[in-house]
């Protein structure tokens, strides 16, 4: 996503001043390359850092990737990679492979998002789902060929459904808040690991519906039309507010980088992920997602500082903690 970001809120954005990770001369001389990859998600707020970051250490060369959440942790679990960005919990298939290849890391959440499912602008009928509604949308019994399958107010349209691909942390997280983990998604969605090819699907079909990270709609407000989606208590649309204090239910989730041990000996490592947790709040609202609360980016700061390394969001059975920073951190 290129940095032509927009305003998502009157009041959100902090001070555009960016704090320094390191003294600039030590800055200066950082010599090196840091290998990043995974989450389209947490793409444009890892590319946003290192942007930052390479006009005060221009001698660094910092490359990200986005082959998805599944992706990133691949490599990241076999030493290939530095830092994976990941928009879920690691998994503790993932958490095994990376202890067989001695890999260590460091868990880092640095932003909330809300997954936002979005249709055409010139869907005039649909203005927000029930979270049974999704899942008959998304669900491979769901049995919805037609808007009409999902409403019997609504048009008898067939419906084109876009997904973030089976890579994609996005796609695991939504699947699983609404088919659940042992659920079957429907086989004829389109699919792709770049957001932004699903919103050029969306925004191209009026009968189309589909779902990535907030900041991609926040971006494109112009090209598709935001759902507000009803947990239980109403619809709630997803916005800065809703989705920090978790009322977009289930859709506002943590993101997260994760970053080698072993990497983060290396000054330049050390020195990256400085920068990044101290100008998160800032950057993560300038690229449109919600900046996490001061004292909870304290305490992932402490733990970045004490080397802590494993999850806190992934339990011994493999089930994954989400929506749940305030009771992870308190």
């Amino acid at each position: 996503m290129p940095r032509t970001f927009t305003t998502i809120a009157a009041g959100i954005l902090a001070s555009t001043t960016l704090l320094a990770a390191a003294p600039a001369q030590d800055m200066k001389s950082l010599k090196g390359a840091i290998k990043i990859d995974g989450s389209s998600t947490v793409y444009p707020i890892t590319e946003a850092v290192a942007e930052e970051f390479n006009k005060s250490a221009s001698k660094v060369r910092v490359t990200v990737g986005i082959s998805g959440t599944g992706g990133g942790f691949k490599r990241f679990c076999a030493g290939e990679i530095d830092i994976s960005d990941a928009s879920r919990p690691i998994k503790k298939s993932e958490t095994d492979t990376a202890a067989k290849a001695k890999v260590e890391y460091v868990e880092l959440p640095v932003a909330y998002d809300g997954l936002t499912i979005v249709v055409n602008p010139k869907n005039t009928w649909c203005n927000s789902l029930t979270v049974e509604q999704v899942k008959k949308i998304y669900s491979a019994s769901g049995g919805v060929k037609t808007w009409k399958d999902v409403d019997p107010s609504w048009p008898a349209n067939p419906i084109k459904v876009y997904s973030p691909g089976t890579d994609s942390g996005t796609f695991d997280y939504f699947k699983e808040v609404t088919v659940g983990k042992d659920g079957s998604i429907r086989s004829d969605m389109s699919v792709s690991e770049d957001d932004n090819v699903l919103v050029r699907g969306v925004s191209g079909d009026e009968n189309a519906i589909g779902f990535f990270g907030c900041a991609y709609y926040f971006e494109n407000k112009d090209k598709v039309k935001s759902l507000a989606i009803d947990g239980g208590s109403g619809p709630v649309a997803p916005t800065v507010d809703t989705i920090e204090n978790g009322s977009y239910a289930p859709f506002s989730r943590p993101l997260f980088i994760y970053v080698n041990k072993a990497s983060a000996a290396r000054p330049e490592v050390a020195a990256f992920v400085e920068f990044y947790l101290k100008n998160a709040p800032e950057l993560v609202s300038e690229v449109g997602y919600v900046k996490l609360p001061d004292a909870i980016y304290a305490k992932v700061s402490a733990n970045w500082n004490a080397r802590r390394t494993g999850t806190q969001f992934t339990t011994p059975a493999g089930e994954a903690v989400t929506g749940a920073l305030a009771k992870v951190y308190e």
